[in-house]
């Protein structure tokens, strides 16, 4: 069944077609849409910013023109630019220096950057922008959201650093004496033959913790801990 979009019809039958003027436009509409989220990334300091999005974008945008102009039923460059991108996507995936995993929410952004400039590509105007809104409010917006429902949260994780692994028992003592449970508590072994004591502790806020109920009154506590040297809750 064939879509009729839109947009390319208030824009008139030179826009769907494959010439310079509907090539430019595609090109550009890519170019502006990848830049705003671009933007949006790069201001929060995240592994890919500007450059990094609109490039992908208009290399998917390519590469469907370029798949319609040859008449291409397989869509060839369509098809290797996904699983390029997808390969590039995956190595904005980091370990921090405290062996977090970092970049998820970055990686997805960059290949769902692809598949706009496809459909930017592909004359689907109506796609491009309700995909481009729906990704800029998902990556602006929901942080926030996020974050209030993960404070709520009555599970987190810490990274735990002790002064020696003989104060473990001094740690689970204290987390119990806070009301609060350790469902898990993994020694982390990329300090194995560092001389460090350090963990990923899995706590649990119960109906029996009565003075301290959300995560940043928790870690404040323990910081004034002495036998702890450092502890932060790791990232959602």
């Amino acid at each position: 069944m064939n879509f009729q979009d839109p947009i390319a019809s208030f824009l008139g039958p030179w826009s769907s077609g494959i010439d310079f003027a509907s090539i430019i436009f595609r090109i550009a509409l890519s170019i502006v849409l990848s830049a705003v989220i671009g933007t949006e990334r790069a201001a929060k300091r995240h592994s890919a910013g500007l450059r990094t999005f609109m490039t992908i974008s208009v290399f998917f945008t390519a590469a469907m023109i370029i798949d319609l102009a040859l008449g291409s039923e397989l869509y060839l460059l369509s098809a290797a630019s996904i699983l390029a991108t997808s390969f590039l996507s995956s190595n904005t995936l980091l370990f921090s220096s405290r062996s977090r995993l970092q970049g998820f929410t970055t990686a997805i952004a960059l290949f769902s950057a692809g598949i706009i400039g496809l459909s930017a590509g592909a004359g689907l105007y109506a796609l491009t922008l309700v995909s481009f809104f729906a990704l800029y409010a998902i990556l602006h917006f929901l942080p926030a959201v996020e974050d209030k429902l993960w404070e709520k949260s009555r599970h987190f994780m810490v990274h735990l650093e002790l002064k020696n692994s003989l104060l473990l028992q001094d740690f689970v003592f204290t987390i119990r004496r806070l009301g609060l449970r350790i469902d898990d508590l993994e020694p982390n072994t990329a300090y194995l033959n560092s001389g460090l004591a350090v963990y990923s502790v899995s706590i649990s806020i119960t109906d029996s913790s009565k003075e301290y109920r959300d995560h940043s009154e928790i870690i404040k506590a323990l910081r004034t801990l002495d036998f702890i040297s450092y502890i932060e809750e790791m990232e959602k």
